[in-house]
Parts: structure tokens; sequence; C-alpha cells
């Protein structure tokens, strides 16, 4: 191998940090001091070769897993053994936390969500196995030999996306690869090969045999990614969003030369972007958001069910934020989010439109207050969904639409100061109430406080005396009803 080739030159950049890693090495120099092989391989030999951060250690060899488990087991602080099925034990000293794997290839039955696992032999063998090329590389230790049998380097040059055999093989292995050639173009900006997205395209309803979970879990790791509109783009253009997340094609609307109106789909595209670009805005430091950027995404999802043609040639997307929650709602509980994250994206989805009543300031106080009791612990992201929701390509409209935003934010900050907005209640608590009613615990003093939180919401801060008068007044016309 010339020692200036891109092999060489990875290999070395490897190979040198890795003998730099002594936990590592002791841990190889136990596999082979028991007469078994031992290799780091995949994701970390990728990423140390891109100067990644490396957040996981895996390594394989050719132990058993009972061999590997009865390896580590003194050696280690702490040892699980949840994947041992899957010939996977993970293990943990200090700081210092490993998974290790016996040589294996993984099989889809056509019908079956849960692959079929088949011990291997041989390093190569395994490597054959891996998703792509650019993770189908290793590093037998403790020799420090480095091993790309399939040319993942080369392909990490060239910044592409490729499977160690034929794609139409990978996938059938495991379809939740489809997915990940995606993911990668949203973490790393590479680009699947031809070969890879037509297999894909052809082999795309195989996606719906792998568990509602493992779907979710490469969707979110695609929407964090650095550029998640391209693998969206991926998703859709093989049609795996039609089986993923079905309702992200459904916004491509059709436009004719009497209904012309903005592309709801490329829209969606850039409000997530813009989204993405405001999450450090304000905070410099911020980790990627997935509860803004799933927001941003689906924040019109509810268009193509309330689209109306008007007279004139118009077209109407009325109550569309509404819908869509309830279509978001449904769509993340299929895919098995928690419930804390669809609640939050279901509340952006409702509210993001709310903004656009406040025209050019003429909000009152009561209409900010309750702006913010809504949007609740979601007001910051509220903040930055609703201004990347501005994709007009007109300066002024623009600049217009971020001065009035600039406006309505002044307007919460300042009453904020005055009034403790994030936690506004009414001046009179239920004890109160009751006390003054003389009435004892029951529906009406819940309807009581809900009238005294819509005053206090409309008026401001009350003294007793005048939330008093307010709850009298209220309780008067209550008794006259009745």
């Amino acid at each position: 191998m010339n020692n200036s080739s891109p092999q060489a030159i990875a290999a070395g950049a490897v190979t040198a940090a890795l003998s730099q890693m002594p936990d590592v090495m002791e841990l190889a120099q136990l596999f082979k001091a028991a007469g078994f092989e031992f290799a780091i391989v995949g994701g970390p030999v990728r990423d140390l070769i891109l100067n990644r951060e490396i957040t996981d250690l895996d390594f394989t060899t050719n132990a058993q897993p009972e061999q590997i488990l009865n390896l580590v087991t003194p050696w280690a602080d702490t040892v699980w053994d949840i994947g041992i099925a899957f010939g996977t034990v993970g293990a943990r000293r200090k700081d210092f936390q490993v998974e290790i794997t016996t040589y294996r290839s993984e099989i889809y039955n056509d019908e079956s969500r849960k692959p079929e696992v088949t011990f291997g032999t041989s390093l190569n063998d395994d490597l054959i196995r891996r998703d792509f090329t650019i993770n189908a590389m290793a590093v037998r230790l403790p020799e420090l030999t480095f091993v790309d049998p399939f040319g993942g380097v080369d392909d990490l040059s060239k910044r592409v996306i490729r499977t160690p055999r034929e794609p139409e093989l990978s996938f059938s292995d495991d379809p939740l690869r489809m997915m990940r050639a995606a993911r990668f173009a949203s973490q790393l900006g590479f680009t699947p090969v031809v070969d890879v997205l037509l297999a894909a395209t052809e082999m795309s309803d195989r996606i719906k045999i792998v568990s509602a979970e493992r779907v979710r879990d490469e969707f979110s790791k695609l929407i964090m990614g650095a550029q998640p509109t391209l693998g969206l783009e991926i998703l859709e253009g093989t049609k795996l969003a039609e089986h993923v997340i079905p309702e992200l094609p459904a916004l491509q609307l059709e436009i004719d030369e009497h209904h012309k109106h903005k592309d709801v789909y490329e829209h969606s595209l850039i409000v997530l972007q813009q989204a993405i670009d405001l999450e450090t805005s304000h905070e410099p430091n911020c980790e990627p958001d997935l509860v803004l950027r799933l927001a941003a995404l689906l924040h019109d999802i509810g268009k193509p069910k309330t689209r109306r043609f008007e007279s004139g040639g118009g077209v109407s997307f009325h109550h569309h934020e509404v819908v869509g929650a309830k279509i978001a709602r449904k769509r993340l509980t299929a895919m098995r989010y928690p419930g804390d994250v669809i609640d939050s994206v279901c509340k952006l989805t409702e509210l993001h439109l709310r903004f656009h009543g406040y025209g050019q300031g003429q909000w009152t106080d009561s209409a900010v207050r309750r702006y913010v009791r809504d949007a609740g612990d979601e007001l910051s992201r509220l903040h930055k969904l609703t201004r990347a929701d501005c994709t007009t390509r007109n300066p002024r409209r623009a600049a217009i639409l971020s001065a009035t935003y600039d406006d309505l934010e002044e307007r919460i900050a300042t009453l904020a100061q005055q009034e403790e907005l994030n936690s506004i209640r009414p001046d009179l608590d239920g004890n109160d109430i009751m006390e003054i009613l003389n009435v004892p615990s029951g529906p009406m003093i819940g309807k009581a406080y809900n009238h005294l939180l819509n005053v206090r919401l409309d008026e401001g801060p009350l003294t007793r005396e005048q939330a008093i008068e307010r709850l009298t007044v209220w309780w008067n016309a209550q008794s006259k009803n009745d």
C-alpha cells in the first residue's frame, strides 16, 4: 500500500488513535490471550477517519457470546447480556463502555419483524454483511492491522453511500438499511449511489416488516442530522416515505394553471431548515431539537385535508392547524413516539398560525397573555417555529413579519416582567372562592376559578377586593340563570 494513498493515510490515523487508548488495547490483549480474534469495527472506524467524535465503541470477535461473557465478566465493573441472543454483550469499566459482538449475519424472512441471526467465523464475512462500505472497515487488535476489503476509504473520500455487496441482498437482510442510507445522507452529507437508490425504490415496501420502534429511531436520527432535508428527499424519492410517514409526500399538492399556490412540501422543508438555523440563534450551544424539527416538518400536515378551491381561483386551508395537530398526533403515535414529544409537537402545530392574528401589533395585553398561556412550556419553540414559517421571497414582507414578531416578543418580555406571565393564575385560589361563596368543593368552584382566570387574562392583575367583586358579580349572574 502506497504510504501516501488515502488508504494508508486513513490506516495511519486510525491505528495511531487506537494505540493511545489503553483500555481498548488491554481488552484486545484479553481476547488474544484466550486465543480469539478481536477487532474494532463499523462506525467508530469511520468516525476516526473523519475526525468525528466517537460516541460508541463496537468490537467484533470469533468468540461465541457465552465465551465473550466469560471473558469480560471478571474484567468489567458491569456486564449486560440483553442482546446475547443476537451475539452482543455489553460491558463497562469505569467510564469505558463497549459492545462486543460475535461475527454474524442477520436475515429477515419475508413477513418477519425480527431477524434470524447466524454466527460467522471470519472478519471478512462479518464485514460483507454490514450496511455500507463506509461502515465495513475494521482494525484488528492488538495488532493494529487496518482492514478495508470493500473500498470504504475510497467511498469516504468520494462522499458516497454504497453497499459492500449487491444492495438488493443487503436490504433483504435488513430493510431498515434503506432508511439508514437516507440517515447517513442527513448526518454526513453523503450521496447514495444510483444502485442503492434503485434498490431502495424497488424494495421500499419491505420497510413494513421492520418494527415501528426501529423505524422511529432511524427517522429521529435522520431528522436530528446536520442536513435532514437531504435525507427526507431520499425517503420521498425512493417511496420509503409513503410507508414511513405518508403524510409527507401527500404535501406535494398538485398545482395547475387555474389554482396556483405554494408547494407545501417544499415549503415544509424550507421551514425545517430555517428552524434548524434558529435553534442556536439565542442558544449557541443548543443541541438539535427533535420536537422543534418534527413540528417544523409537520406544521402544515393538515393542508391536504382542508384544501378548498375558492371562487376567483384562490385556494384556502381553513383550520388546517387544528386538523394538522390531530393528524400529527395519529402519525406520531403510530410511530411510537413518547407522549410528551407528541403533545409538544401537536401543541406547536395547532398554535403555529396564532401570530398571524397579530396584524401590525394591535394585540391587546389580554391577547398577549393568552398567547403565552396557551404556548406554555413551548413558547420558546413557538417563537422559532413562527419565525421559520416565514418563507416569503418578498424582502419587504419578510422584513415586516420579522419586525412585527420582534414587537410581539418585546410585548411578552415587558408583560412577563410585570406579571409573571409564565405562571398566570387567578387572583383568588380555590380555597378563597369556597370561603367567599360559602360553597363546598365541586364543579361550580372549577367554573368560578376558570372565570377568574379569564378575568385575569383579560384585565391583568387585580387587587383582592377587585377580584372578589368580579367573583360576586359572576356568582349572582349564575344564581339568576338558575
